[in-house]
């Protein structure tokens, strides 16, 4: 049983955005100040990143901890309402993640997962791109 009504889960699910979310752009300011270019909306190798580097021939995923099925207190949480569901769509997303990535290392390329959780401290998320990039 959910605890909202159609009408009100439904608004609610229309708010949620793959494209341009906050995390994303935090992420983006934040190479954009350590002078990396990057391209959006381009797919490699069918694979759609959230910032493209062709330049290093890298990527960088900002992912949800919910929706990525993170090791931490965000991604842990299991739904109430149509529990099922949410673990065949989380399970496929995590399997999707698992393949996108191995294409990329098949290809030469790297990539960074950049966690949503860890968007709470700016100091080690630019650490962390940082040594990805070798700045």
């Amino acid at each position: 049983m959910d605890v909202h009504n159609p009408k009100v889960r439904s608004f609610n699910m229309s708010q949620i955005k793959s494209k341009g979310t906050k995390p994303e752009l935090i992420v983006r300011k934040l190479c954009f100040s350590k002078g990396l270019r990057y391209r959006l909306n381009k797919k490699i190798y069918n694979i759609s990143a959230d910032l493209i580097f062709p330049k290093y021939k890298s990527v960088i995923f900002v992912h949800g901890c919910f929706w990525h099925s993170h090791d931490c207190k965000y991604g842990r949480v299991k739904p109430k309402s149509n529990a099922e569901f949410w673990n065949r769509k989380r399970g496929d997303t995590c399997i999707r993640d698992q393949r996108n990535q191995t294409k990329l290392i098949e290809n030469d390329w790297k990539y960074l997962i950049i966690w949503e959780c860890e968007l709470k401290n700016l100091e080690n998320v630019s650490f962390k791109v940082n040594n990805f990039f070798d700045l």
